[in-house]
């Protein structure tokens, strides 16, 4: 192409000088090996012409050319695996020109105007950045968006796209964030350029290599390789991006300023949705399957929230950038399942226990069954202590065993009218309760609570001291109880290879969460259970906040201060007074899941 030669002269000096100096490196290390060789071919040729006859010249002769032999093995196995070395490519989810014609088209476009090579391809990736990767490692050809071979050596690199920019962002907006990238093409397209970062690309994937395949003794020389041309590798890209920058100036400057800050909101409104929305779905085994949809609902709340992006929704009526996709349905979905894998180490595709799952149904599908999943693990951690400390030889739900538990400091309330499939208690002249069922399977008793029922928690927890040491034994048991199920789901899964090598998520969103977070929320899900099953509550989905409980329509969003005085002080009151503000009646069994 005609304008690469003047994008090297005019803006990529500095970037060409660091090039040099990584190859310079190469150089060193390809002569550091051939050395040995070279010498032997001297004493080779001294000897078959009598310049060193006599001793000891046969045996040093011998030992250095049995010392070429050795280094050129070496050298030659160690550059075979830095040139053949796959180097470490982002997953993402490929995008055809038969799949975007039009987004092909504004790429394109975009780099005739600059005068540069037009990427190779274009992917996805989910997340809310954009950048140009190498994915031809020692390739010297290149077709794509250009069309047909080119005369450059090394190979077009793909365009990868954030595809929350797709759905928030405008179609002008996003030329302009585009712009500056797709102006790198044009110093990877020069020689210098395109070998230093072959060079570097192979011997990071040697090191990769060398750790994973038994060639530990790979890894030392390119690890030291890479430290001594560490410094000139930075500088190159830093030069290389100043350039792609100055040769962007002068397209589309003035929108790019307008356009960075929706870049900026985009990602506070995708991390919020991840951690806030995706997160509990991906924990219960469901996807949400329109991720990209989902974070302009966020982004048109956040805007509406913040007085500081104040007029942002009004540039909706604009044409958004993910028109230029056939089928923006499609690929959405299969970005956010790629998201899933990424971010919770998801299975690559659908099963049984790894299913989509739709916005309409969330609040049904996933919050309810979070809640219930929950009150329901809460109270097994429950019914396990409290059968720990049953005496030996009585059942749990046995007179003695109530009497031998201690009890709450709490009374419970009358028990409500039994319903088919629920329990109740019956008083005894012991002063204990039985337990009379109505359906099956058959109830037991515990600390003087039938069943699963917010009062057995909210005297359980409470402690008449104000120091909440009552809820130490119980977080230890959820986090062990939830780490067995995570083992055991796991376990499952890779039985049937629906998770694999994809287990552990690449990109974790958040770290282990502590017994008190675990406590904290168990007893909001068993609140909200409460509240669903007492005083028909809803569950609710807030794209900035995840699951929300809603009381004749309204977000309630005061029910953590105390449920935090409850787990962290053991005082029961203040939640308490919020129940009864509710009309919660905490004695009335819970369904479970």
């Amino acid at each position: 192409m005609s304008g690469t030669g003047s994008i090297i002269e005019a803006g990529v000096p500095s970037a060409r000088s660091r090039a040099l100096a990584v190859l310079r490196v190469r150089s060193r290390a390809l002569a550091f090996g051939l050395l040995p060789a070279a010498l032997a071919v001297v004493l080779v040729a001294a000897r078959a012409t009598g310049r060193l006859a006599g001793e000891p010249w046969p045996v040093v002769t011998l030992v250095v050319c049995a010392v070429a032999a050795l280094v050129l093995l070496v050298g030659g196995t160690f550059a075979a695996v830095v040139l053949r070395a796959s180097p470490a490519v982002t997953p993402t989810v490929p995008l055809s020109e038969a799949a975007a014609p039009d987004l092909y088209r504004l790429v394109r476009d975009l780099a005739d105007r600059m005068d540069v090579p037009a990427p190779s391809a274009i992917a996805l990736t989910p997340d809310c950045d954009s950048w140009l990767e190498d994915r031809t490692h020692g390739a010297h050809r290149r077709s794509g968006i250009a069309g047909g071979p080119e005369s450059e050596p090394g190979a077009a690199p793909v365009l990868v796209i954030g595809s929350p920019f797709l759905w928030w962002m405008r179609v002008a907006e996003l030329r302009a964030v585009l712009a500056p990238v797709i102006a790198g093409t044009g110093p990877s397209a020069h020689p210098d350029i395109a070998d230093a970062r072959g060079f570097v690309r192979g011997l990071d994937a040697a090191v990769d290599v060398g750790s994973r395949r038994g060639l530990g003794w790979i890894a030392p020389p390119a690890r030291l390789l890479l430290r001594l041309c560490r410094t000139d590798a930075a500088e190159m890209e830093r030069g290389v991006a100043r350039a792609a920058s100055e040769r962007a100036q002068d397209v589309d400057y003035g929108l790019r300023m307008v356009a960075q800050e929706q870049v900026g909101l985009a990602y506070a409104g995708w991390d919020r949705l991840l951690t806030r929305v995706a997160l509990p779905a991906w924990r219960m085994g469901r996807w949400p399957a329109r991720l990209d949809a989902g974070v302009v609902s966020a982004l048109t709340e956040l805007s509406r929230r913040d007085r500081l992006a104040e007029g942002f929704t009004s540039r909706l009526g604009e044409r958004p950038a993910c028109d230029l996709l056939e089928q923006p349905g499609a690929v959405d979905e299969a970005t956010s399942l790629l998201a899933a894998r990424l971010f919770h180490g998801g299975p690559a595709e659908t099963g049984p226990a790894w299913s989509p799952v739709d916005w309409a149904a969330y609040p049904e599908e996933v919050v309810d069954r979070k809640w219930r999943t929950e009150a329901a693990r809460l109270h097994a951690a429950l019914d396990a202590l409290d059968a720990l400390a049953v005496p030996a030889g009585l059942s749990p739900g046995s007179p003695g065993a109530a009497a031998a538990t201690p009890a709450p400091s709490s009374t419970p309330a009358p028990a409500s009218t039994p319903v088919a499939g629920s329990t109740h208690a019956v008083p005894t002249a012991a002063g204990s309760t039985t337990v009379a069922a109505t359906g099956s399977p058959a109830p037991t008793t515990v600390d003087g609570f039938t069943g699963p029922t917010l009062e057995r928690v909210l005297g359980y927890l409470t402690d008449p001291a104000g120091q909440g040491g009552a809820g130490e034994a119980l977080a230890g048991r959820l986090s062990a109880d939830l780490a067995r199920e995570e083992r055991a789901a796991g376990t499952a899964a890779g039985a049937g290879k629906a998770r694999g090598a994809d287990a552990v998520p690449l990109f974790p969103l958040q770290p282990p969460r502590s017994g008190r977070d675990l406590l904290a929320d168990h007893v909001t899900a068993m609140v909200c259970c409460a509240a669903v099953d007492s005083v028909g509550a809803a569950p609710g989905l807030d794209w900035l906040d995840g699951p929300v409980l809603l009381v004749g329509g309204d977000r309630r969003s005061d029910l953590a201060a105390p449920v935090l005085c409850l787990v962290e002080d053991g005082n029961p009151e203040p939640l308490r007074d919020w129940l009864a503000d509710l009309g919660v009646r905490p004695e009335k069994p819970v369904r479970l899941v």
